[in-house]
């Protein structure tokens, strides 16, 4: 390194400095001593350090020393541009890839080049050229910008129409199907990135190069290119084949961005392949959307999800269709096997849930739980499971709700067919699936709690937990108001099982312990309890007297002021053949009462039977069917079949004990209800529902206008219907009929001079 006091011209340093750059510029592959880099970097600081500012040149107060590098930086420039001027020349006759891969090859060897150059020239950067840049100087650049802006306005400007051509074509070549050198265009690409220099902070680059003078060209390229294929693909080809097209074509864009695009592109360059490709054959992939419905194209669904989905508001039109669909697939599924699903629960709701779980398997795999088809399929279900072949047949719309809970019944009865708790567990969770689309729940509910109040006293049921399980399910459906009535029955049966205990103790105590049968008895709440007093009187057979006097004087002494009513109609007992093979009967009270006569008889008319029994003519019709049919009683004359297969009973019909009969079993349950007692509970059980109804409806009236003090006609149509849709839809009619009684009831009154308004009667 020279000694400082020896000054040091531009012209002393610059030859050497000129061809150093020259090697660096133009073979630096040849290889560069360090010890010449050491050189050339010691000619500028030496320079730096020794000279005098150029004459002229104003310090304004500010050392010399500050100043020098100016003439240097200006010969650097010229420099060049010289050297951009000659690159320039060469590149004249090179078209499409030959002109790329010679710009590409020179950018490369200059940028690394201009590395070097830079740190040589690194004491001009931190000094001369940093003074300058804080001074404000705009066009005063560190030796490494300073070479990209000359790239930029000597050379590129003059190549960067033929560039971006060339490029355009490489791209179409590969979209076409071509091998290309991705590596020369990301290369090319790069130096339009590197190029976009900021005016504000020369280091820092923008996208500004890049997106004028190729991005902008590319997006262009690449709508005319889709517009063409897209058009001409699908008119040769499926819908489905357009889609797997689609999903290449789009995926081949995202890989194209990572391989030699700038990353900022790809926004851009997806949203404009979604318009070309999607946007506009909305109407044609949206024509197909039924026939893949209609096929289960669950793969071909997938995928028009996902691309529909890409447009905003796409899909809308789809949801509606799925709905419809939905709804067409369910009341075709039911109205096939209506005839037998009307008596066969099972039937009925495995039908629904198959129709269910089909589609729900689609929502939440082919469209991914999309709230919009999720709330198409909600809806779909609630029209096809509330209007369907099967209400029609019953020409009811709670026929839905009814067999519901007689399948949950079937369920949780105590049966040989009674599946592991595990899978229990999961069709209760399918019974709560249909349960959410039933529309008249109050239905569900008070067939669901008579059926449950026969298990629990006939003890059928299969599992107090599962029970428990079930009604758990159901409060966090409707709430706690819901199922009040449904835990009161096991407190019930909790507390009966209590009583009995002590009244067996209090037998022994007294010394009636031998009462001549087994007597077991609950005692129910009338409140909580769905049960409703016997339609018939009946004489309880001397057999059973002495053991109910002794228990209603026993819970008389413990609950003084309680009356009891026997519900004889839901009791049942076991009675002993003595003929034959021993039999034991399982039969109702009422069976029993029969029975239990022919110890004395051989033979008894239906009168006479009425007069020792004291029930009902249809009653005791009813019961003496069930017996002719299990074939413990024989009847004369003959047996002629009537009607629905069912015996034909007269008052004069003679009826006699079968000794003759023959069963598999030793245990032999006659206690199987005629069809038309089904039939008749069925209905009262819905007449119930309506009575009840219109109590509920007139509640919520009074709940209402106690509220509001004067309410329009229709606002009131309006709050009962909400405050009511959560266990049934009230029909229009009804509630205008339960208004007309509260207002005779003079619970509102209408305001007169004011149409349709009612104000509350305090």
């Amino acid at each position: 390194m020279a000694h400082a006091s020896k000054r040091v011209s531009l012209d002393d340093i610059w030859p050497d400095l000129e061809h150093g750059i020259g090697e660096l510029v133009t073979n630096l592959n040849a290889g560069f001593p360090r010890k010449r880099w050491m050189d050339l970097y010691s000619n500028v600081y030496n320079y730096c350090t020794t000279s005098r500012p150029t004459p002229g040149r104003k310090p304004g107060g500010i050392s010399g020393a500050n100043f020098v590098g100016e003439e240097l930086y200006n010969r650097l420039f010229e420099y060049l541009k010289r050297h951009m001027k000659s690159l320039s020349k060469i590149a004249e006759n090179k078209l499409d890839d030959a002109l790329l891969m010679y710009y590409s090859k020179e950018w490369e060897r200059f940028t690394t080049a201009m590395k070097y150059i830079n740190n040589i020239f690194d004491y001009l950067n931190r000094h001369w050229i940093k003074r300058e840049a804080d001074d404000g100087k705009k066009e005063v650049y560190e030796i490494y910008t300073l070479s990209l802006v000359v790239w930029r306005d000597h050379l590129f400007q003059a190549l960067r129409t033929r560039l971006t051509a060339a490029l355009l074509a490489l791209i179409e070549k590969e979209r076409q199907g071509e091998q290309i050198n991705t590596h020369l265009v990301q290369v090319v690409v790069n130096a339009y990135v590197k190029l976009g220099l900021s005016k504000e902070k020369p280091k820092e680059t923008t996208l500004e190069i890049y997106k004028a003078h190729f991005e902008e060209d590319f997006l262009n390229q690449t709508e005319l290119f889709y517009t063409a294929e897209s058009t001409h693909f699908i008119t040769e080809n499926s819908v489905a084949e357009y889609m797997k097209k689609v999903e290449t074509r789009l995926d081949e864009e995202k890989r194209r961005v990572q391989l030699y695009l700038d990353p900022a592109t790809e926004t851009d360059l997806i949203q404009k392949c979604d318009r070309v490709l999607i946007q506009k054959h909305l109407e044609a992939l949206r024509a197909d959307f039924p026939n893949m419905l209609n096929d289960d194209k669950t793969e071909d669904l997938t995928r028009m999800y996902k691309l529909l989905s890409r447009i905003p508001r796409a899909m809308e039109p789809l949801k509606v269709e799925f709905e419809k669909h939905v709804t067409a697939q369910g009341k075709q599924a039911i109205s096939h096997v209506a005839k037998t699903a009307i008596k066969e629960p099972e039937t009925y709701i495995q039908t629904v849930l198959n129709v269910y779980k089909k589609y729900n398997a689609l929502v939440v795999g082919s469209f991914r739980s999309d709230a919009g088809f999720v709330a198409s399929l909600d809806k779909a279900c609630r029209t096809f499971i509330n209007e369907n072949a099967v209400c029609k047949l019953a020409k009811s719309t709670s026929k839905s709700p009814e067999l519901l809970a007689r399948f949950c019944d079937g369920l949780l009865k105590k049966s040989a067919k009674n599946p592991e708790e595990q899978e229990m567990e999961q069709l209760l969770s399918d019974v709560m699936t249909v349960f959410k689309y039933i529309e008249d729940k109050d239905v569900f509910q008070t067939f669901y709690s008579k059926n449950l109040a026969k298990r629990l006293i006939h003890g059928a049921s299969a599992s107090e937990d599962l029970e428990g399980v079930m009604i758990g399910k159901l409060k966090s459906a409707c709430g706690y108001e819901y199922t009040s009535k449904l835990q009161r029955m096991f407190t019930d049966m909790s507390v009966s099982r209590d009583l009995l205990e002590r009244f067996k103790n209090h037998l022994e105590e007294s010394g009636n312990k031998n009462v001549g049968v087994d007597f077991n008895v609950l005692v129910l709440a009338t409140g909580s309890w769905p049960l409703q007093p016997p339609s018939t009187n009946f004489s309880i057979p001397k057999d059973l007297q002495t053991c109910e006097q002794l228990f209603v004087k026993f819970y008389q002494n413990q609950h003084s002021g309680r009356k009891l009513n026997w519900l004889h109609q839901l009791s049942k007992g076991e009675v002993k053949a003595r003929y034959g093979k021993k039999y034991t009967f399982v039969c109702s009270t009422y069976q029993m009462g029969v029975l239990l006569h022919f110890n004395i008889n051989d033979s008894m008319t239906t009168t006479d039977l009425q007069v020792a029994s004291q029930l009902t003519d249809t009653t005791l019709t009813n019961t003496l069917i069930a017996l002719i049919k299990t074939r413990v009683l024989k009847m004369e004359p003959g047996m002629p079949v009537g009607k629905d297969d069912e015996p034909d009973i007269t008052k004069e019909t003679v009826f006699s004990v079968n000794v003759n009969l023959k069963s598999k079993r030793q245990k032999v349950n006659i206690n199987i209800p005629v069809r038309q007692v089904r039939e008749e509970e069925t209905s009262d059980t819905h007449k119930a529902v309506e009575e009840d109804r219109k109590m509920q409806i007139q509640a919520a009236i009074v709940r209402i206008m106690k509220m509001r003090k004067r309410l329009a006609h229709a606002g009131l149509m309006t709050e009962v219907i909400e405050q009511l849709q959560t266990r049934f839809k009230p029909r229009v009619a009804v509630i205008k009929k339960c208004i007309d009684i509260l207002i005779e009831k003079e619970y509102l009154e209408r305001v007169e001079g004011q149409k349709d308004m009612y104000s509350y009667v305090a």
